[in-house]
């Protein structure tokens, strides 16, 4: 028995800013970011929403899509959590009726999908769970700061979430092999070096007075980061595909981590993908990390261009460094539109 996905949801908040709108308050222009990323607009969270409210919705959805009311199992990936401690998903848990179930984050940037749901698929393989509700949540523009050219353009916010129950591995939704990695080498190409216990024991006794403001938002290097992307995401793809048996040809859609619009296609010409079957939405929602491959498979299964019997190849890359992909053929589920 393994891991097989019964459902799907997303949710995006109401607050859409677009190019033009950073333009205003940043030296940037909307022909400079959609060149560069592929990105014309992004949502943002307003007051009152946060990355437990996102997962909410989400999660609601994804249990709707799915037919069910109680899973054993809640797991979060996120990198803007709510609060240091606790972990967000209990509270998730909690405001979806679902009892006191197990229920945890999962920390890997924008590979937290992948990390996230091999994660929830070894809870159903096994044995502890027969059933998993697993999110994707992301406030992370509350992490950028609005003022730097270089990251504010990039990032949105949003939730995807997947149901997944026990099932047999030659049945449509199982998940396939998974292929995970990381390089804590390269940890500093993207990261916020603040608020943690690193940064807390360095400055013990200064208090937060002697930290600069950058260090509490994120801080990226994008040439070698989109190098590193490129090359662990085709490589993982490629491995994943070799351990499932697929060839390239039998591959219907690509669902990547919607990092940057260069970088998608990129990895599909690496691995020899026509750009028709490369699934691509950055340009409405941006870089909403976890939540970025869900939001991309809702979208498209929503759309009608998902349907059941495709093969899918997914892939991510995000900070850590660490990267992860998996396949599945696309199972009979409905999607609701996150609009």
């Amino acid at each position: 028995m393994t891991a097989v996905l019964t459902g799907i949801g997303g949710f995006l908040p109401p607050r859409a800013v677009t190019n033009d709108d950073l333009s205003r308050t940043l030296d940037t222009s909307d022909e400079w970011i959609r060149t560069r990323t592929g990105i014309r607009e992004r949502r943002m969270v307003s007051e009152g929403l946060s990355t437990g409210s996102l997962a909410v919705e989400a999660g609601a959805r994804a249990l709707r899509s799915a037919g069910v009311t109680g899973v054993d199992g809640v797991v979060v990936a996120t990198t803007s959590p709510e609060r240091l401690c606790p972990a967000v998903a209990p509270e998730v848990s909690s405001r979806l009726g679902l009892g006191t179930v197990a229920a945890f984050d999962v920390t890997s940037a924008c590979s937290g999908f992948l990390y996230g749901l091999a994660t929830a698929a070894g809870l159903i393989d096994s044995g502890t769970a027969d059933t998993v509700l697993f999110i994707g949540s992301e406030a992370f523009t509350t992490l950028v700061n609005q003022h730097d050219r270089t990251t504010a353009p990039i990032f949105g916010d949003g939730a995807g979430a997947v149901v997944l129950r026990r099932g047999a591995p030659d049945e449509p939704g199982a998940l396939g092999p998974f292929d995970l990695g990381s390089d804590g080498a390269l940890a500093d190409l993207l990261a916020i070096p603040a608020g943690g216990s690193r940064q807390r024991s360095a400055d013990a006794g200064l208090g937060h007075a002697s930290v600069p403001t950058a260090d509490w938002y994120l801080r990226m290097e994008g040439r070698p980061l989109y190098t590193q992307a490129v090359e662990r995401m085709a490589q993982s793809a490629a491995r994943v595909l070799d351990r499932a048996a697929w060839p390239v040809t039998d591959v219907d859609w690509f669902v990547g981590h919607q990092a940057n619009l260069r970088i998608v296609r990129a990895v599909a010409e690496e691995l020899q993908l026509p750009g028709e079957r490369v699934a691509v939405n950055i340009d409405r929602v941006g870089n909403t990390l976890a939540a970025s491959v869900p939001l991309l498979l809702n979208d498209y299964a929503a759309g009608g261009a998902l349907r059941p019997g495709h093969r899918v190849l997914l892939s991510a890359f995000g900070a850590g460094l660490s990267w992860g992909s998996t396949v599945l053929v696309w199972p009979d589920v409905k999607a609701e539109p996150v609009d």
